[in-house]
């Protein structure tokens, strides 16, 4: 009995300085430094989003809807699935910049307007495989609308800032739409 007992502590024991041995790893305060930051800086970037809905080959597509979303006026509950040009000028013809990935979402019912979740994925210049990340709410038919970017990666890592939106066409038969985007963005 005595014997098992004093096995029984040694686990105990040994097991309290190896939980909390692995526990000092899980996370300690480093340096921006030892990362290779340096000092942050603020960039303003300036392009447009095509979002081509309705042609040959779309950039955006819908790949679900509510039972409501067809009866509704703001189209609520339709989601979309886009992959849509950047470029430097509002000609879909102008130098392509990057691309916008990711989703939206039909996500209000008093007007219409859009949840955003998207990445615009840079391919051109020192920002060229760098990421932003973007979330927000867009509702389209305001003047000017801004959305917060909640990361990146690449240069844009530890970034934080936000992306005004302005649309400069939009052809509501076929929903096709060209946006200028100015994004504010702190980064290192």
């Amino acid at each position: 009995m005595a014997r098992n007992l004093l096995i029984l502590s040694i686990l105990l024991v040994f097991s309290a300085l190896t939980a909390s041995e692995s526990d000092q790893y899980f996370s300690k305060k480093i340096s921006p430094s030892s990362l290779g930051l340096k000092k942050e800086k603020l960039t303003h970037l300036h392009f447009y989003f095509h979002d081509i809905i309705t042609a040959k080959n779309p950039t955006a597509v819908q790949v679900a809807e509510a039972a409501i979303t067809n009866t509704s006026s703001t189209f609520f509950g339709a989601v979309f699935m886009m992959d849509d040009p950047l470029t430097v000028s509002p000609e879909l013809s102008s130098k392509l910049v990057g691309r916008a990935q990711g989703i939206y979402a039909s996500a209000l019912q008093s007007e219409f307007g859009l949840l955003m979740v998207l990445n615009f994925a840079f391919m051109e210049g020192k920002f060229n495989g760098s990421n932003l990340s973007v979330l927000g709410r867009n509702a389209v038919f305001s003047g000017v609308r801004e959305m917060s970017i909640v990361g990146g990666s690449g240069v844009f890592r530890f970034s934080r800032g936000y992306a005004l939106a302005k649309t400069h066409t939009i052809d509501l038969k076929s929903g096709n739409a060209v946006v200028e985007y100015n994004v504010y963005v702190f980064h290192y």
